[in-house]
């Protein structure tokens, strides 16, 4: 991990994970996901991507049929059978365009199927797409959780009607729990997260930066919507 001051203004953009065992193709697909603003991580085989998503989810995978070790078909079976990783967006790719084929995938739970060849910008379309339909907080400038309202264009938060003045992590911070409202995220989770992978920070700078976020947001005494996890981390449960 390399030292840095510089806050990352690209940490929360949407991670998709790209499990993908022909080498150009992922590749390719990588280049693509890159160039429309995606933070991108790729594997080769099943069971890699089952330890991957372990050790960091996705905000989406973009998963092939045919797999080394682990199908790509138990991938998704695996995933929808976890509480975790039940909603998880998950777009399949397959060389197989029966329509008995297409309906297996979804009926495992893809959220959408994808038929090889096919171009790069109806992909990248689908992408869009499922993360705009699964998780609009990805997608959309303006998210509204409980009474908390976030601008990302204007970079302005509301609870309420009162204005929230925030610091750069803060708003970072507060972006990506209304990103997972519910979820509990580690300390070292929310350090990759907001702060990037490539920044060496200590996790008690997560508690500091907890703290000045729940002191703006509570201002006017509302009940705090950063609940503590004990041993866990942190959650937003507006």
């Amino acid at each position: 991990m390399n030292t840095s001051a510089t806050e990352p203004a690209n940490a929360l953009r949407p991670y998709i994970l790209v499990v993908e065992d022909e080498d150009a193709l992922g590749t390719l697909l990588q280049y693509n996901l890159d160039k429309e603003g995606y933070r991108v991580a790729q594997c080769a085989d099943g069971e890699e991507a089952l330890m991957n998503i372990e050790e960091k989810q996705p905000d989406l995978v973009i998963l092939d049929w045919m797999l080394p070790t682990v199908s790509g078909i138990e991938v998704c079976r695996r995933l929808r059978q976890r509480a975790d990783t039940r909603n998880l967006p998950i777009i399949m790719l397959t060389a197989r365009g029966e329509e008995t084929d297409r309906i297996r995938g979804l009926d495992t739970g893809a959220d959408d199927y994808v038929v090889k060849p096919f171009s790069m910008i109806e992909l990248c379309a689908r992408v869009r797409a499922v993360l705009r339909r699964i998780r609009p907080g990805l997608a959309e400038n303006r998210v509204k959780h409980g009474n908390l309202l976030i601008d990302r264009v204007a970079h302005r938060v509301k609870r309420g009607d009162q204005e929230v003045h925030l610091g750069p992590t803060e708003f970072r911070l507060l972006d990506y729990f209304m990103q997972h409202p519910g979820r509990v995220f580690s300390r070292e989770q929310l350090l990759d997260a907001v702060w990037g992978s490539d920044v060496y920070v200590e996790t008690r700078t997560v508690d500091v930066h907890i703290g000045r976020l729940r002191r703006a947001l509570n201002v006017e005494g509302d009940e705090d919507p950063i609940r503590t996890v004990r041993s866990a981390g942190y959650s937003l449960d507006v």
